[in-house]
Order: C-alpha cells, then sequence, then structure tokens
C-alpha cells in the first residue's frame, strides 16, 4: 500500500475492476460504511465531453455514527463528507485510493474532528487491508 499526503492506496494485481469493486464495498460494509454515492467517471465522461476513459469509479462512502459525531462537532464539516473511495482499473488489475480523513479534517479547527478523523481512517485503513 502507497501512501501520499491525502490519499491511502492498494494495488490488485490480477483482480478485474468490477471484482474489485465488489471487494472493496464489502470491505466498507464490515466497517461499518455504506455507499451514499456512486460517480462512474467513464459513464460521465462519455455522455458529457465523448471521451473514452478506463472503468473508474468514485463512492461516497459514509458512516453514520462518525458522520454524526463529525457534524457535531463542526456542522460544516459535511463539506468534507462522505469519505470519497476511488476504484481504477489499471494495466494489471485494479487500483484503489481512499483520501485520509486525517488530512481532510484539517481544514476545520473544531474539538472533537481529530479523534473522528482518526477513528475513520483507523477503519478505512483496515477495509482497504482486507479488500
Amino acid at each position: 500500500m502507497k501512501e501520499n499526503d491525502f490519499g491511502m492506496y492498494r494495488s490488485l494485481p490480477g483482480v478485474g475492476y468490477d471484482a474489485a469493486v465488489v471487494r472493496v464495498e464489502a470491505a466498507l460494509q464490515q466497517e461499518g460504511f455504506g455507499i451514499l454515492t456512486r460517480i462512474d467517471v467513464r459513464e460521465t465522461l462519455k455522455k458529457k465531453i465523448d471521451v473514452d476513459f478506463r472503468p473508474y469509479v468514485i463512492l461516497g462512502a459514509c458512516n453514520p455514527p462518525l458522520a454524526y459525531r463529525a457534524l457535531s462537532a463542526e456542522d460544516m464539516i459535511g463539506l468534507m463528507l462522505p469519505c470519497n473511495v476511488v476504484v481504477a482499473e489499471t494495466s494489471s488489475g485494479s487500483e484503489i485510493a481512499i483520501a485520509r480523513p486525517s488530512v481532510m479534517m484539517t481544514v476545520a479547527d473544531a474539538e472533537g474532528l481529530e479523534a473522528v478523523a482518526e477513528e475513520a481512517q483507523s477503519r478505512l485503513e483496515r477495509a482497504l487491508a482486507n479488500v
């Protein structure tokens, strides 16, 4: 798993895109996350600007108890919710990327957000490891 300042990543060599999406959704569910939004980037780009793009989906994952805690600490933190998870086809299989809550929550300075971000990130790291 590689990391940078804003994301956590995992490659799944030999795992097709559709199978990777199913595995990601199941792993997120095990950690208490549901999928609120699904943006099919390939379909959207084809429809809107008639370009071909690789299979690529952005999932908006939400853990309701964590979202409630974050919103209770700072009601406008909704601008940073839900947690974005990308599943994309690669030449060797698939790749998963998840936005790091610990980074996303640094834009707001409200008491209690750091603990929520740490818990969310731990759950997402486990989900990523279990894909």
